[in-house]
């Protein structure tokens, strides 16, 4: 469809005269149009001619019939003089290769992004417990005055959510542009959708607070004696 409004043929485009590549020819039949390359370009013209030679048969069949197809080929390949052997491939697998690299780079970004996560829960988790050994003290004195275990971690915790938040507010932004910049490759692209910086976030938040709140909980259990029998 594409190549004939490139054209500017018009409807019923069979038997139309053309040539492709100097050889003359006659239009048969025209597809719609599909994908034949990466999303990253645009659907562009294609011609499929019966010209022998061009290198390539395109044979249609089903999923169970396939081994059958091809065993019925090769037995008609072979009935002619070639020196090239018979070669076959399989549609969806020329369009999984166009993908790969994106596929290698999605898999790459989901290790690093973890092994990120992983060691920032650590960092935050040795913070809290830093935190909590310097406040054991003030932690004892609030209870014995009757803070609740729940205003013992809100103490504690709240610190490390407004970091927390501060870095996502830092980071949203870049996100964006990077993302936007990537997806600048593509021709055909989603949107940028809101709602995925949205769940990020809260998820980069409830990772933080169930990190933080462990620490906190337990400095909020231990008895006040402890920590206070030596002032």
């Amino acid at each position: 469809e594409t190549l004939a409004k490139q054209m500017g043929l018009k409807p019923p485009y069979v038997g139309s005269n053309m040539s492709f590549h100097d050889f003359p020819g006659q239009i048969i039949g025209v597809v719609k149009d599909f994908h034949f390359k990466s999303i990253k370009d645009k659907i562009g013209p294609i011609v499929f001619w019966t010209r022998w030679g061009a290198g390539t048969l395109y044979v249609k069949t089903s999923t169970t019939k396939a081994p059958e197809a091809i065993k019925a080929l090769e037995k008609i390949y072979n009935r002619y003089p070639s020196d090239a052997p018979f070669n076959y491939t399989f549609i969806d697998q020329q369009f999984d290769n166009l993908y790969k690299s994106e596929q290698r780079t999605g898999l790459l970004f989901n290790i690093f992004a973890g092994i990120a996560i992983f060691i920032s829960a650590l960092g935050l988790f040795a913070l809290a417990t830093h935190e909590a050994q310097m406040r054991i003290k003030e932690i004892g004195i609030r209870k014995v005055l009757g803070a609740s275990t729940f205003g013992v971690v809100r103490l504690l915790g709240k610190n490390f959510v407004v970091l927390v938040s501060i870095a996502i507010l830092i980071a949203c932004p870049i996100a964006v542009y990077l993302m936007k910049q990537w997806l600048s490759n593509f021709a055909y692209k989603t949107d940028l959708d809101a709602q995925t910086f949205v769940l990020g976030s809260m998820l980069a938040l409830l990772i933080a607070i169930v990190t933080v709140s462990y620490q906190a909980i337990r400095a909020a259990l231990s008895n006040p004696v402890d920590s206070l029998r030596d002032e």
